[in-house]
């Protein structure tokens, strides 16, 4: 049975960005659980402190100084609401409506609409193969003078570039000359598949114009809505007067005290371990399969981490036009412009190799050759 004939119920779905619910750790939250409640204190059910569950900051920060390979001190972190729910407060507490944040031409699509709520004024700035292209940024900055500049600067979303140590040094230093805060996305910055990334933007936090977010969802399990900000202390200071803190008390409570239960018993890092183990190879499979030849005028980066590829379709193909064709053959992606501001990039598709298995990855990409050679023959 050829791919193209397989059941429309037999949808592949590339465009996911998560991992099943097969991946996730239930078996470790079970033991979490237990360990919770059996303090036998019930002071994770209530509103909490608004740094978050202290028990959970001193736990992440003994947590991030082995895996970041420098001290990151406790007061230094903020519980936060996942990556969204931190730069949700970064805009709302350093920003003021008519602001201007710049982000990257491509981007993790949900945050502009983020900053756009806090009536901030999105500007993109320009790519290339090392990220962000500081000339063209600081053009950028010496026209709308930012309060933000927001970047992933570890296996971007959607195209898997990592920045290197000298352009990260080198934005900071632009960040210190203009005035404005640099506030790194780090969610996928611990899902190293090849060459590590370079230090974390949390080893630049002295100078106080740099913010690194960090998550729970991509290294242990999305629907917990943990994370965490980690900044200089006075900046923090600032960052917890935020009204929805004063107001509720720390940031999911209970979520933050089954991660510092995890983190505790010391089954975070074997999950990490494992995690990455099968991210790799899912990646492996994904660049394997995209090897064919009906990708032979394709071109894409090899990604060294992350969750995702991003394709270059073939000269003159529209990924919003190829989708429904996609469809036909059983197997869907994200379209390139839904992650640009701007509406760029129609000729790129974000694939993601975290969701599905090595054999459901290589049947996806064949269907998504069928599909693209049935494009090309028109």
């Amino acid at each position: 049975m050829t791919s193209a004939t397989l059941p429309k119920t037999q949808m592949i779905n590339l465009g996911l960005g998560y991992p099943a619910d097969a991946l996730l750790p239930h078996s470790v939250f079970e033991q979490a659980s237990q360990h919770r409640f059996a303090q036998g204190d019930a002071y994770f059910l209530q509103y909490g402190d608004e740094w978050g569950d202290p028990s959970l900051r001193a736990q992440l920060a003994d947590f991030l100084t082995r895996h970041y390979g420098f001290a990151v001190p406790q007061e230094e972190l903020l519980i936060s609401g996942g990556i969204s729910g931190g730069l949700d407060i970064v805009c709302n507490m350093l920003a003021q409506p008519g602001a201007a944040a710049i982000v990257e031409d491509t981007t993790y699509f949900a945050s502009p609409d983020i900053m756009q709520s806090h009536g901030l004024t999105v500007v993109p700035a320009p790519l290339d193969s090392g990220g962000l292209d500081l000339a063209a940024l600081e053009a950028l900055v010496q026209r709308w003078q930012p309060r933000l500049v927001y970047t992933i600067p570890s296996h971007h979303n959607p195209t898997g570039v990592t920045q290197s140590q000298g352009r990260r040094e080198a934005l900071i230093a632009l960040a210190e000359r203009y005035d404005f805060y640099v506030v790194a996305d780090e969610v996928y910055h611990l899902l190293n598949y090849g060459f590590p990334a370079p230090p974390s933007y949390s080893a630049y936090v002295g100078g106080g114009r740099v913010i690194s977010l960090g998550t729970f969802s991509k290294i242990l399990a999305p629907g917990l809505r943990v994370g965490w900000i980690h900044a200089r202390r006075d900046v923090l200071e600032f960052l917890v007067t935020n009204p929805t803190l004063q107001s509720a008390g720390g940031t999911n409570p209970i979520g933050a005290s089954l991660v510092s239960s995890v983190l505790e018993l010391g089954l975070m890092d074997q999950y990490l371990g494992g995690i990455m183990d099968t991210f790799g190879s899912r990646a492996a499979a994904m660049v394997q399969s995209l090897q064919a030849p009906a990708f032979a005028d394709c071109e894409f980066r090899v990604p060294n981490g992350g969750y995702f590829v991003w394709l270059r379709l073939p000269p003159d193909m529209v990924a919003e036009q190829l989708e429904p064709r996609a469809q036909t053959y059983g197997v869907t992606f994200k379209p390139g412009n839904i992650f640009s501001v701007e509406g760029r990039y129609t000729d790129h598709i974000r694939l993601c190799f975290a969701f599905n298995d090595e054999d459901q990855i290589r049947e996806g990409i064949a269907r998504l050759g069928e599909a693209i050679a049935s494009m090309r023959r028109g």
